[in-house]
């Protein structure tokens, strides 16, 4: 934004005035067009002042689940010395913008705006910046500038209440414990030695064979692993908006939630890739907010699904496998059936879907669910495989 319109046809006119003038030898006329000339020239000086504001804001709260309410506080301060500011400000809230009055803030002075974050949808809502817009008296100039950085806001899925989670069998290198009443702690694997790790779990033997410090990993086998797989592939969700895939997502979160609560290791695995921006984020964030930020994926999906299943079966990260699709992966959980020697528990929560699923490979439960709010319903009568 910089000049406009009026400014614009001022100049021009300007322009007009002078070249009338000399060329005619009407001095009044040149003298009309210096004048409108300098009427530019001093607007844009007006507006090229640039305004020290501290822009300040902070979500209550920064994380909730759809539906529940959240709010943005806006504090935007005036830290110049001289001048009082008179501006024009909005702020960027997701796809609309909210008016913040900056009228007549004086030096050392502040004003709090506060709003509601829309959550009607999953997803992350981006909050900022701060656009601040400065124009002349004469509305020749107009010049914005942003304040302050982005904040996000995790709206998460809805979380549906699950009386347990699985059961299942605990795994560690050392073999497969069922029900192990006590607990025990079993060597899983080793890594390189940290400052602060004890001296007691080093393995002497491999650090000897390595030349450096290596640590025993140890696992508690009588937890079972549960690992929650969400179709994310656009395929297996048709429509333009589809509602399958808010409730896979309300599903897996559900799972995940429930197993947090009973603190069992949970793990949450897509099946298109993330890419590099979204590996990189989910190395930082919880497993609720990748839900928050999951996106249906165009590529190969007959590719995805492959090499999703052969990491399953390769890294074996669980006991308990939970896999979450839509009405299009019906056809395809073959590929799940085959990860039963990697996992004893195999349960696919199958989303929108007109007809029932075909049955699952031996030992697979295959439920279907009109949303999420369905499969919690359910979730009681299959969690004992």
């Amino acid at each position: 934004m910089g000049i406009t319109a009026r400014g614009v046809g001022l100049l021009v006119a300007a322009s007009v005035l002078l070249g009338a003038g000399f060329r005619f030898a009407y001095p009044e006329l040149a003298l009309l067009g210096v004048a409108a000339a300098g009427a530019v020239g001093y607007a844009l000086l007006v507006a090229l002042w640039r305004p020290r504001l501290e822009v300040t804001r902070r979500a209550d709260p920064d994380r909730v689940s759809r539906g529940d309410p959240a709010r943005m506080v806006l504090t935007v301060r005036n830290t110049g010395r001289l001048r009082a500011a008179n501006l024009l400000a909005e702020d960027r809230c997701g796809d609309r913008t909210v008016p913040v009055p900056v009228l007549r803030l004086r030096p050392g002075r502040d004003t709090t705006v506060d709003y509601d974050v829309p959550t009607d949808r999953r997803g992350v809502v981006p909050v900022g910046p701060l656009r601040v817009t400065r124009r002349d008296p004469l509305g020749l100039v107009a010049l914005a500038r942003s304040y302050s950085s982005v904040v996000p806001v995790w709206v998460h899925p809805r979380i549906h209440p699950l009386t347990a989670v699985p059961t299942g069998a605990g795994r560690s290198l050392d073999g497969r414990v069922d029900g192990v009443p006590q607990g025990s702690i079993t060597f899983d694997s080793l890594r390189e030695y940290v400052v602060g790790d004890e001296l007691r779990r080093v393995h002497w033997r491999t650090s000897a064979r390595v030349g450096e410090l290596m640590v025993r990993e140890n696992v508690d086998t009588s937890l079972p692993r549960i690992v929650v797989l969400l179709d994310n592939r656009a395929s297996a969700h048709p429509g333009r908006d589809p509602e399958s895939f808010e409730a896979a997502c309300e599903a897996a979160a559900s799972v995940v939630a429930a197993a947090l609560r009973a603190d069992l290791p949970v793990s949450l695995l897509l099946v298109a890739p993330e890419g590099p921006a979204g590996e990189a984020a989910g190395a930082g964030i919880g497993p609720l907010d990748r839900l928050a930020a999951a996106r249906l994926d165009t590529g190969d999906a007959t590719a995805a699904l492959r090499a999703a299943a052969t990491r399953l079966r390769r890294d074996r990260l669980g006991d308990t496998l939970v896999f979450l699709t839509g009405p299009g992966g019906r056809g395809e959980l073959g590929h799940l059936g085959a990860l039963r020697g990697a996992y004893p528990s195999v349960v696919v929560g199958v989303f929108g879907a007109t007809e029932p699923a075909p049955p699952g490979a031996t030992g697979m439960v295959v439920v279907d669910a009109a949303d999420g709010a369905t499969f919690a319903a359910e979730w009681d009568g299959v969690r004992r495989w």
